[in-house]
């Protein structure tokens, strides 16, 4: 049967974010209106009709983001894995694959990452399911050469991705969620590490580019990055 698992990357240690409010742990623990950042993340997902949870978290907060989260969704079928080292996003969703199967359909989600609108409403995910590729989402930006930029032909296939271009092809930025098939993880494997050291996930979505196989939809209402305490405050203004 085919199934869709939402994994969640919630092992980065935000470093912008060190200080603000007292925090000291990880961003994914930070207040949001109320409520850590993950409840809210899994809120916002479950919203959009995700029910089965991946999340990656980091050793030094494992236990912590585990309390917050099973405290606030006792019953939700929701499983753990840590990232032992910062290698990168796509190596972050990598840490996933023991409780991948074949035939899975992955929904990616960075763990600071709001919509106003949920992504998948724009696609047909009964038919996602049963198809191979992927799917990236971007917004429209006034500032593209700060963010990953897709390129795209007039039936919204991904042309090409660039990370922070100086002459940008677009003002289309990619957000931090994604869509993957099955073959993710043997795609993963065959990255290799960018010049920082990392398993990137432009690399990734790059892989699905030259099979022609990496789809694009460009969302409507407002994206919040949450990786700063000025976006942290934005967010909570659009939640309130």
């Amino acid at each position: 049967m085919n199934k869709i698992k939402t994994v969640i990357a919630a092992g980065g240690l935000g470093t912008r974010l060190q200080g603000f409010r007292g925090n000291d742990s990880t961003k994914i623990l930070l207040e949001v209106d109320g409520s850590p950042m993950i409840v809210r993340q899994i809120e916002q997902l479950s919203s959009w009709g995700m029910s089965e949870f991946i999340i990656i978290t980091n050793p030094s907060f494992d236990k912590m983001i585990k309390d917050v989260i099973k405290q606030h969704f006792p019953e939700k079928n929701i499983n753990f894995t840590i990232q032992h080292e910062q290698k990168g996003i796509s190596h972050a969703l990598s840490c996933a694959d023991e409780y991948i199967d074949t035939g899975d359909t992955l929904l990616f989600i960075l763990g600071d990452n709001f919509f106003q609108n949920d992504p998948t409403k724009s696609i047909n995910m009964d038919e996602v399911v049963k198809q191979n590729g992927a799917y990236i989402f971007s917004y429209k930006v006034n500032n593209p050469e700060e963010f990953g930029v897709a390129e795209l032909d007039v039936q919204n296939n991904v042309v090409s991705i660039e990370e922070k271009p100086e002459n940008p092809k677009s003002n289309n930025a990619v957000v931090g969620v994604y869509i993957y098939d099955d073959t993710v993880m043997e795609k993963i494997k065959t990255l290799k590490p960018s010049a920082r050291g990392e398993y990137e996930v432009t690399d990734l979505n790059n892989l699905y580019i030259e099979e022609g196989m990496c789809k694009n939809v460009t969302l409507s209402g407002w994206w919040i990055d949450a990786g700063t305490p000025e976006r942290i405050i934005e967010l909570e203004s659009k939640l309130t």
